[in-house]
């Protein structure tokens, strides 16, 4: 199956402006990327796995270059959205992958189209909304950080709140810091005014009680060790409510695990959609 050859593909559907990359050959993978975050931050698996598969990555709605109405946003509708885009594209079946609030969305995806999900990958993410009721008090501090005192106090707060304190120790801060900026498309300190809307949607949304009718879907759960946002616990439990899926966590790695730690996890993912 050969890619989209437009340097810039979109879809247009009633109020939707959706923006996608879509590069390699292969079977089609569907990428979703977590709250703020655009569709390039997948680049570490783009570059390695378009050799082999098909890999579209895609801007939610009001993100990147992707436009659409925000009103009452939540995570039905983005799974909706990536659902249309694989449907114009004519894709019988995708792998989908998913990040943090990406993850959500995937899981929504399979549950009302599981005859076009060939398997799940869901990384550094939750069983829903519930997950984020009571946070842990670092991600608290960190996430208040993040948003308060001067800039490069909230760059530094945020690079923290993703990466591993060892990985900060090691390569220093301010490397961190530009390489997650470069992944990202954007100043650490300045998130895009759609995430408030999109943090409401992953809180708003809980079905885990319908996780079950995914084990008949090949699935791959991975989260870091470290990570403060989606803690471990959170992976194991959304990896045992489907029931057949598949489990491994990263020992030095955060909420950042697909940039940080790309080899390592790209790997997976090759093996994940070969098993599948």
């Amino acid at each position: 199956m050969s890619a989209v050859s437009l340097a810039m593909p979109a879809l247009r559907k009633d109020d939707l402006l959706l923006h996608y990359d879509d590069v390699g050959q292969g079977a089609p993978v569907l990428f979703l990327q977590g709250v703020g975050v655009t569709r390039h931050a997948w680049a570490p698996q783009v570059r390695a796995l378009s050799a082999a598969y098909r890999c579209i990555a895609v801007d939610h709605r009001g993100i990147g270059g992707s436009e659409g109405s925000l009103d009452g946003l939540d995570v039905d509708r983005m799974a909706r959205d990536a659902l249309a885009l694989v449907e114009s594209l004519g894709l019988p079946r995708v792998h989908v992958v998913g990040h943090s609030l990406g993850g959500v969305v995937a899981q929504r995806f399979a549950l009302i189209a599981p005859e076009r999900t060939a398997s799940l990958a869901l990384l550094c993410t939750f069983a829903g909304g519930r997950d984020l009721a009571r946070p842990s008090a670092r991600l608290v501090w960190l996430g208040l950080r993040s948003r308060v005192g001067t800039r490069a106090m909230r760059r530094a707060a945020f690079a923290r709140l993703v990466s591993p304190e060892s990985l900060i120790a090691e390569r220093g801060l301010e490397v961190v810091a530009t390489e997650l900026e470069e992944a990202f498309g954007r100043p650490l300190s300045s998130p895009p005014s759609v995430s408030d809307r999109q943090l409401a949607a992953l809180r708003g949304h809980d079905e885990r009680e319908r996780l079950g009718e995914l084990s008949g879907i090949p699935t791959f759960v991975a989260s870091g060790a470290l990570d403060p946002i989606a803690e471990p616990r959170f992976g194991k439990a959304l990896a045992s409510a489907i029931g057949s899926a598949t489990y491994r966590e990263w020992a030095e790695a955060s909420h950042a695990l697909p940039i940080h730690n790309a080899d390592e996890v790209n790997d997976a993912l090759r093996a994940h959609f070969a098993h599948a």
